[in-house]
């Protein structure tokens, strides 16, 4: 299995140091949220781009994608009802799948719950063609760049808009697509009725991204999560992706949450 980690959970560390770090300890892939580098895409030039895929490249390390990818700028929103803030929207997507692809990634991840929660007075219906629409150009994009656009559901918690596995296959069915698919997150899937594995084997092959964390919102291994059915499943369905750390608390600090989270995840699906 292919383990990645995100590069938020360094904080301010530059770039290069995490990608450096990463490889030392043995994971594959560095996942980046944008907003770490700078408060839009469009800011980074073709240049910078490059350096960034080359310096990932030298460190032996790949790029596995993108997430948190509305955190920046502000006033984007996937399913808003004034229509020029969704356009808006959609040609920063297509800005953010042109930025993954001169990475060298190959995932875009779409959680952000704050950009899509259902607004007082708009029915789920409309706000699922809405936000289909906010998604068809970037999604024609990917496929010209060979960039999967991954659809996170989370907790109620979290947003009111794609809370379960099954209605995020079923949103992004709506701009039918091999590069529209969904991402499961461990987290996220606690809050849900069925056991973990069992939403891995009915959503195969439909998710194209596994994030790897605790219901404490922690690192694996670091709460009550037994990971061990987890892999089985993902082994049992053939999936053959990235398995990537995704911390929400960082109260150990990212040389421990790094260390920690690859040790288990590396005897857990042995």
């Amino acid at each position: 299995m292919n383990f990645a980690i995100c590069n938020e959970i360094f904080r301010d560390w530059k770039i290069e140091a995490v990608f450096a770090y990463a490889a030392k300890l043995g994971y594959t892939a560095v996942e980046i949220a944008p907003f770490t580098l700078a408060n839009s895409v469009t800011d980074i030039s073709a240049g910078e781009r490059s350096v960034i895929r080359e310096t990932a490249a030298r460190a032996n390390i790949q790029i596995a994608g993108i997430h948190w990818v509305l955190v920046k700028p502000e006033g984007l929103y996937i399913n808003h009802p004034d229509q020029a803030i969704r356009e808006r929207t959609a040609r920063y997507f297509c800005d953010l799948v042109d930025f993954c692809a001169d990475l060298g990634g190959q995932v875009m991840v779409v959680g952000s719950p704050k950009q899509r929660n259902v607004p007082p007075g708009v029915s789920l219906e409309q706000a699922l063609d809405w936000a289909a629409g906010t998604f068809r150009e970037a999604v024609a994009v990917a496929e010209r760049r060979e960039i999967t656009i991954c659809f996170e559901p989370l907790a109620p918690a979290e947003t009111n808009f794609i809370n379960s596995a099954q209605e995020a296959i079923s949103f992004v069915q709506r701009v039918a697509s091999p590069r529209f698919q969904i991402i499961l997150d461990v987290k996220a899937m606690c809050s849900e009725s069925k056991p973990i594995p069992r939403i891995i084997a009915d959503s195969w092959p439909h998710f194209a991204h596994f994030h790897a964390n605790d219901r404490n919102l922690k690192g694996p291994g670091f709460g009550d999560v037994d990971f061990r059915p987890i892999a089985a499943a993902l082994k049992a369905v053939g999936y053959q992706g990235f398995v990537s750390v995704e911390v929400f608390n960082f109260d150990e600090g990212p040389e421990a949450i790094a260390t920690k989270s690859l040790d288990y995840l590396q005897r857990t699906f042995a």
